[in-house]
This record gives C-alpha cells, structure tokens and sequence, in this order.
C-alpha cells in the first residue's frame, strides 16, 4: 500500500480514536486488513509545535490499528506528563503515528563504542540498565543532534544520571515510519 493511503488511515483512525475518548462525534474510519497483523506505533500530540502527549509500544504485540486506537487515546488522556486533553483544544492538536521497526540489539564493549553505533536523524533508542528503561524515538535527534546529547538525556529519562555508565547498560535501535498531520 502506497506511504500516503497508510498516512491517511493511521492518522485517521489515531484522530476519530481520540475524538471519540472525548466524547465528541465523528465519521467512522475503515478498517484496511493490514491494521490487523501485529505492530507497535507511538502517537505523539504537539500543539503550536511543542509536545501535548506522547505514548507508545515497542513491541508489535497486539494488531496495529488496535495499538494506534489505544496509543492514541492514552497519549490524549493518559500521559502523566500532561493533564487530560479537553475537546476544547482537539481542533489546534496535531497527530503523528510513528509505526516501528523490530527492534535490533547492539553489541559494544564501551559508551564510546555504543554512541558511534548510533545513527543520529535514523535511529530511535532503547536503554535499559536494571529496573531503569527509556525510550527516544529518531525524531527526539531534532532536538538533540549529537549522540552524546541523545544519549546524556536518553540516561537522565530513564533516572539515570547523565553521566552514569556501567557495564550492564543494553541498547536497542530502530527505525519508524511517520506521518503527521498538516497545521490545523
């Protein structure tokens, strides 16, 4: 399926998910086959360009268009880092669906060996260290160009410090596929 007819029934189905977990009505979205094979997508929400919600899954372990429903809707409602979308403010939100790749395992001896494995503007990044765990998807390069700066703040969102480093620290890349919508 062409990248723009996917654009339109993910963003579609991300938008009426959350139209509808505010209450408000909307068209009903078609259900292409392909949203049934398993995915992972996040759904991030930004007003004016700043961030207004972002969750996601990593893992394609339910169908797609359920995940997109689900992430698009606790993105709206659930993030803990920002109150409840209103439906007062839906009509300035914009919607994007990042759709995942698998994730793959890096292998590296030393930090300097992990940032020269990342690929800064392509890879999103999984740190995991413990019962710590963050996530930043390739967008987040936007805001911070340079491994050193993804990975300084890549620590600091999974509570570690920015400067910690030890050798039980794992790292997964991966990719995304994204659309988002045009200015409200």
């Amino acid at each position: 399926m062409a990248s723009n007819e996917r654009a339109a029934v993910l963003l579609g189905l991300a938008r009426a998910s959350i139209t509808q977990s505010l209450g408000l009505s909307c068209a009903a979205v078609d259900m292409p086959e392909w949203l049934q094979e398993p995915g992972a997508s996040f759904v991030t929400l930004t007003q004016n360009g700043c961030l207004r919600g972002c969750i996601g899954s990593l893992e394609a372990r339910r169908p797609l268009g359920q995940d997109v429903r689900d992430n698009a809707v606790a993105a709206a409602l659930h993030d803990p880092r920002f109150p409840a979308l209103k439906p007062s403010e839906l009509g300035r939100t914009r919607v994007e669906v990042s759709v995942l790749s698998p994730m793959q395992a890096l292998t590296f001896g030393s930090e300097a060996q992990a940032l020269g494995l990342l690929r800064p503007q392509v890879d999103g990044v999984v740190l995991e260290y413990g019962q710590h765990r963050g996530t930043f998807l390739p967008q987040v390069w936007e805001q911070l160009p340079t491994p050193t700066e993804f990975m300084a703040h890549l620590k600091r969102k999974a509570g570690l410090p920015i400067d910690f480093w030890a050798d039980g620290v794992r790292l997964k890349r991966y990719t995304v596929e994204k659309w988002k919508e045009g200015e409200p």
